[in-house]
């Protein structure tokens, strides 16, 4: 099961790698993630992901910001409610317009 880091912790794990390939600029991305990573415990792939994903919200590299994946996530979840909502209201018209087409007692 995947762990749940901090953004703070990625943060500072994404600020020691842009350290480390300021301080030497013969050292690689790939290096510099072998390097860091063994030593803060994490996953080489998860830290070159945050890395990535600094670059996108930096603007740096083309991609959505962490800002834009939000508000996605929140648009799809009110078009969701919406859609239910109209569901909800197509079943009672229905119901309410076959009552009206009833002859009176």
């Amino acid at each position: 099961m995947a762990k749940r880091y901090s953004q703070e912790f990625k943060d500072r794990a994404v600020r020691m790698l842009i350290d480390r390939l300021a301080d030497d600029g013969s050292c690689s991305q790939w290096q510099a993630v072998n390097e860091i990573a063994p030593k803060l415990g994490i996953a080489n792939e998860s830290l070159r992901r945050w890395y990535e994903q600094h670059l996108v919200n930096a603007g740096e590299r083309q991609g959505l910001t962490r800002e834009e994946h939000e508000e996605i996530k929140r648009l799809k979840r009110e078009v969701a409610e919406l859609r239910r909502a109209n569901e909800i209201l197509k079943t009672a018209s229905a119901f309410f317009a076959a009552e009206l087409d009833r002859p009176a007692r």
